[in-house]
């Protein structure tokens, strides 16, 4: 029997406002979703119902107030609330990986090599290695339509919809089980949004477990296996 590869139970979120005498937002409470392999599991609901918390709370950003929020691969099972820093810094580089809306430019290092950094962990030294990773980076940048003319500048100044690609590049070089999509095609035109979409499908039929949120509806309809309405978590 094929285990979830996402498992949430129960999960509650409230935020702590100390700049307002300590006063309680809550946001979510006994959220209970699981993703299995293979799918891609939508978070559906108005902008405030909790979409992005969610999908920080899998990732470790956030510690969820109460519940549990299990992550299974083939090597390990993690509870995300309850693991330490160390754990999830690891699981991130192997397991998860995580396309935001907005991609943190590092100052002064090229894309090329923002995009291929996670293929190099504990490979910077090996020459062949590092050619390699950027020559898949190469290839995912011309995919989704980065001129080569800017593969080795710094993001920092590209646009917004240039810098999500160099992101959704970075989230897609190294295959990961388990993928976590806020937004990823906000700012993107139509065609980058069909290669977009497609790489999703690829990885979700490669067995990737995904859990996302789509406010387009065409393209949540053209990806989606399964929508979970957040109301159901208010």
């Amino acid at each position: 029997m094929t285990t979830a590869a996402i498992h949430v139970r129960n999960l509650s979120k409230t935020f702590v406002l100390h700049n307002q005498g300590g006063a309680e937002l809550p946001v979510l409470s006994n959220a209970t979703l699981t993703v299995m392999p293979g799918e891609c599991v939508v978070l559906d609901g108005a902008s405030g119902s909790g979409k992005s918390t969610l999908l920080k709370c899998v990732y470790g950003t956030y510690r969820a107030s109460g519940g549990e929020v299990i992550v299974t691969t083939s090597q390990r099972t993690v509870d995300m609330r309850a693991a330490k820093p160390q754990e999830i810094l690891q699981l991130r580089r192997e397991t998860i990986a995580y396309v935001s809306q907005f991609l943190r430019a590092i100052p002064r290092v090229p894309a090329i090599d923002i995009v291929a950094d996670p293929l190099l962990s504990g490979l910077q030294d090996d020459d062949d290695a590092v050619e390699q990773a950027r020559a898949e980076a190469q290839q995912l940048l011309l995919t989704l339509r980065i001129p080569p003319r800017l593969w080795h500048v710094p993001p920092a100044t590209f646009s917004g919809g240039e810098q999500q690609r160099v992101n959704i590049a970075r989230s897609f070089i190294r295959q990961q089980p388990v993928m976590l999509l806020d937004e990823p095609t906000a700012s993107l035109d139509a065609e980058n949004r069909t290669t977009v979409i497609a790489m999703i499908r690829k990885a979700r039929e490669q067995g990737a477990a995904i859990l996302g949120i789509f406010h387009d509806e065409a393209t949540r309809n053209a990806v989606a296996t399964r929508v979970i309405n957040m109301a159901e978590f208010q």
